[in-house]
Order: C-alpha cells, then structure tokens, then sequence
C-alpha cells in the first residue's frame, strides 16, 4: 500500500515542474529590417512537362483483357398489331404562267379617245428574231372654254431585228412618227373673236423618220457600239438631220485598263424663218467627244476617275471650240447592302434638238433659235441601299451649272402684224440663260411580291438665273406615286398619281393690245393628276380593262394658255397571241 501510495505521488510532481517550465514565454529573437531589392523580378515560363497520351507501363505483368460473349436468346411472340401504310401529303402545283410573244390592244374612251396598239416577235431560229410595234393614240377634242381645235393624234411604227452570236450581239431598228397638235392656248384677248378664230388654222404635224443600231462583244477589247440617223420635219417648212455614233473601249496601258467611252454627233437644220424675221434660220454643230476613266476598287470603295473632253464645230457661225470636264464618281457599302454612300462630279455638253424640244413641248413654234447646252459640272452625292429584301430606297443632292440652259417661254403676243396662226400668246419659243440648280430628292421602292408594287418619289428644286427674270416653266416641286396590284388570278388594279408644283412664265404684248399690262409675270398653279386603272383576266390570252386619267376633274395648265382635258374614261381589251 505505501509502495503505491509513493509511485503515485512521484508522478504528480513530476507532471507539475513539467507545467511550470512550459508557462516560461522566451522573448521573441526575430527583428524587422529592410529588403533593398537590386534588381526587378523577371519571371520566366519554362517548358511544362506534357503526360503522354498513352503512357508506358513498367509493370512486370500485363494481364489482357478478357473477351466477353454474349448470347441472345429469342423467341417469337404473337402479335396481332398491322401498321397502317403511309401516304405523302399532296402538295397543289399552279400551272407554269403560259407566256405569249405577241399582243393587240384595242381602247376608247370619252373625247372621242382612241388607243390601239400591237407588238409582234417571232424567232426565225435559236439566234435570230424580228419585230414589229405599230401604236396610235388620238383625241377629238373638246375641252371646255376652248372654241378652237383641240385634238392631237400620235401614231408611230417601229420594226427591228436582233441577232445573238457567240462573240457578239447586234440589233437594228428603223421606224416611223407622226405626230398632229394644235395651238389652241390663244391668248384672252382674242377670245371674242369668232372671225379670227375661224380663220386661223392651228395645226402643227410632226414626221419622225430614223434608222439606227447597236454591237455588243464579248472578250474584246472593243465594248460595244451604236448609231442613228434621225430625219424630222414637220408641215411649216422646218427640218432637222441627226447623225449619232458611239463607242466604248478598253484600252490597255502597262497593267491597267482605260475604259474609254467615243461620241461623234452631228446635228443640222433649219426653219423657213424666225419668230422675228423673215428669212431663214439655220443651225447646226458637230461634237467630237472622249472620256477617258480609270477604276479603282478597295474592299468596299469603288472610285471612278476621268475627264471628259468635247470638241465643238458651229456650222453657223463657223466657231470651234474646246470644253474639259470632270468625270469622277465614287460608291463606298457602309453596311453591306443597306447602306450605301455614293457621289461624283460630272460635266457633259448637251445636244439641243428640235426633236426633244417638240416632244416635251409640242407647242413650241417652228422658229426656234438651237444651240448646245454647256453643263459646266453637276456635283451630288446620296444614300441608297435596302431596307428589306422587297424594299429599297435613294436620297441625294445636287447643285449643277448649266451655261446657255434651254428653258421655254411664251412667245410674244401680236395684234397688227400677226400673219402666222402661232403668233396670238398660243405657242412657246427657247431662250437660253445661265442657270444653277439646287436640288434634292427621296424614292421608295416596294416589291411585296410579283402581286404588289409601289414607287414612291419626291423631288425639291431651287433655281438661280443670270439674265432671265425666272427660270420659266421649271417646277420647284415634284412628286410621283404609282401602285401596281394582282388582286387574284384574275383581277388586276393600278394607280399613277403626279404632282407638279408651281411655275412662272412671262406674257408679252405687243403694241398698245392692253397698254397696262405690256409685261406679264404669270404665276401657273400647281396642280395634281390622278389616274387609275382595273382589269380582269377572262383568259391566258384575253383581257379586259378600263381606265380614269385626271380623276380630281381639273382643267389645270400644264402649259399658260393650254388647259388639259378633265376627267376621262376608256375601256378596252388586250388579245395575247402566238403565230
């Protein structure tokens, strides 16, 4: 007992000096300093050490994997179930739309109105065919207020023949116009007077005869080519000759590729006398013309560089004369197809012709001063591109200067020494000024599908004249609209709807007709002309239709002194045919 009772005591003290010792906290040795560091850290990435895919084993055994069979035991089972056979849903495929070479219309209408027209196009083999268009659009008149002839007459034909080669395309076309106008637009004055009016013959017939054609190459350096020859006169003695070519080449210098573009022009004529003389007026220039241009395209810029250069011989006044303008136009694709930014700055010297002037205005005299017109530069710039797959749009500006700008003016109105039925305030001449235009203008197309169509355009003009009081008969506004719609397979439906704004023309009177008013500024309101159309399928070859031109029934003067025929009617049928 004592043994224990001392081996038990020994080892509690010992546990106790062990205690104490270990509560004894010795002061901490480790002092702070300050590390200079010499020289930067510069770490550096060693090459990691890649596993194999397929490592080595160094194992003494290597025990194969062991194949595995399995086998199946089958037994047939009765079954009762039979599977319906399947059937391919039935898709409606419409009839491929026949088309026809050839067609005949045939109209009338209110004020006596007759339209006829027919085109004909037969293949003589795989690479050969010729055609044929034979039209004629008249009316009797009758437009109310005026007591004097109104009707117009336009007929014209044309045939033409094309061939299509392996290395080339060629085409000729000659045709025939005759066109029947009146001066009717007599001025107030002269509105009382039945005997006057009664005596005058104011009719005015225009013959068109030309022949012409073009070439089109394939891998040549030669591009293409076209002429015409244009003989036209009408029945007061006047004629006029026309003689076009023109051409297109690629001329190689070093690595690059000029594309070239060639024009010679001639043009002479003459008309029994002037609006203030007697004797014979005669006109008539040659024009020699080159236009060098340069592409260069980068990624999504393409830029045009070039210049073009005319050479000017007036037959009637025997002066030669030199014009350089500029050529360059640029296109960039800021966003593929949707937004496209393009401009240039281009000159050209217009060709005035007794032609042009009469088919834009076919109540000008036949005493008309011709000369060409000098556009020193048309500088414009636009945004265009699409909205959608069935919508596009195009918005631009311009400023262009025209030197000897052609602009039409009432011609003079005379009471003692009128001897001509065009000399009573019914009929224009040209004067020509210096004009610069601003202009700026939008359009929308829309091609939902081939069952509906939509154009929608819109044009602003602000003009500045050197001499001139205004620019005459030039529009400040413009605006077009026209819808196209296949209602079904049947019925078909359209509109055209025009907006002209206003324009200014001049009166002048002569002697002491209404001394107060010997100079006239006339303002010409604006006006707006609806027209629509319907029509109905009976047929792949046979429809009918029927059509409302100027549907607001306004008597508006396109031109002083000559309002257009109200509201009007035509119905009609179309025959599509083959030989």
């Amino acid at each position: 007992m004592r043994k224990h009772t001392k081996s038990t005591f020994t080892l509690i003290f010992l546990m106790g000096i062990t205690l104490g010792f270990s509560q004894v906290k010795k002061s901490d040795t480790l002092n702070t300093g300050v590390i200079d560091v010499v020289k930067p850290y510069v770490p550096t990435i060693s090459d990691a050490f890649k596993v194999k895919e397929v490592p080595a084993l160094e194992d003494k055994t290597n025990e194969s994997k062991k194949d595995i069979k399995y086998n199946i035991f089958s037994f047939p089972v009765a079954s009762t179930f039979t599977p319906a056979k399947g059937k391919a849903a039935g898709v409606e495929k419409r009839a491929p739309i026949k088309l026809f070479d050839n067609y005949a219309t045939l109209g009338v209408g209110t004020y006596t109105t007759i339209l006829g027209e027919v085109y004909l196009n037969e293949a003589i083999s795989r690479n050969e065919s010729v055609g044929g268009y034979v039209s004629h659009h008249s009316s009797g008149g009758g437009i109310e207020g005026i007591a004097i002839d109104d009707g117009f007459s336009n007929s014209k034909i044309k045939v033409n023949y094309a061939s299509r080669l392996r290395d080339l395309s060629w085409n000729v076309d000659a045709g025939f116009q005759h066109q029947y106008y009146n001066w009717y637009g007599l001025n107030e004055a002269f509105l009382a007077n039945e005997t006057l009016i009664n005596s005058l013959d104011v009719g005015h017939s225009f013959f068109d005869i030309h022949f012409g054609g073009d070439i089109t190459f394939e891998d040549t350096y030669i591009n293409s080519g076209s002429f015409l020859f244009r003989r036209f006169t009408d029945n007061k003695g006047s004629g006029e000759n026309r003689f076009v070519v023109n051409g297109k080449v690629d001329i190689p210098i070093n690595d690059i590729e000029i594309s070239t573009d060639f024009k010679f022009d001639y043009l002479g004529g003459s008309f029994d006398q002037g609006y203030y003389t007697t004797e014979e007026l005669n006109y008539g220039n040659i024009q020699v013309g080159v236009s060098p241009t340069f592409q260069l395209k980068q990624d999504d810029l393409t830029v045009n560089l070039g210049v073009s250069l005319f050479y000017l011989n007036d037959r009637a006044s025997g002066d030669n004369e030199f014009y350089l303008f500029p050529n360059i136009t640029a296109s960039y694709r800021l966003v593929n197809d949707v937004l496209i930014a393009y401009g240039g700055i281009q000159g050209d010297l217009i060709q005035n012709t007794y032609h042009e002037f009469a088919n834009e205005n076919p109540f000008v005299s036949p005493t008309l001063n011709i000369m060409p017109t000098d556009q020193v530069y048309n500088a414009y710039v636009g945004l265009k591109g699409k909205i959608s797959s069935n919508m596009s749009y195009n918005v631009n500006g311009h400023y262009k200067a025209d030197n000897s700008k052609a602009l039409y003016k009432s011609n003079e109105v005379r009471n003692v020494s009128a001897e001509k039925s065009y000399e009573y305030g019914n009929s224009f001449g040209i004067v020509y000024d210096d004009v610069d235009t601003f202009g700026f203008a939008g359009e929308i197309n829309v091609d939902v599908n081939r069952n509906f169509k939509l154009g929608l355009k819109a044009e602003y003009f602000a003009y500045n004249t050197d001499e001139q009081a205004e620019a005459w008969n030039l529009p400040d506004i413009k605006g077009s609209l026209f819808i196209d719609y296949q209602i079904d397979q049947h019925w078909f439906t359209g509109a055209n709807l025009f907006y002209v704004g206003e324009r200014k023309d001049e009166i002048v009177l002569e002697g002491a007709l209404i001394p107060e008013n010997l100079n006239k500024t006339i303002v010409l309101d604006s006006y707006f002309d609806a027209n629509a159309h319907v029509g109905y399928h009976i047929n792949d070859q046979f429809s009918v239709f029927a059509k409302a031109n100027n549907i607001a029934n306004k008597a508006y003067q396109k031109w002083l002194n000559f309002p257009v025929q109200s509201i009007q009617f035509l119905a009609g049928a179309t025959y599509k045919f083959d030989f």
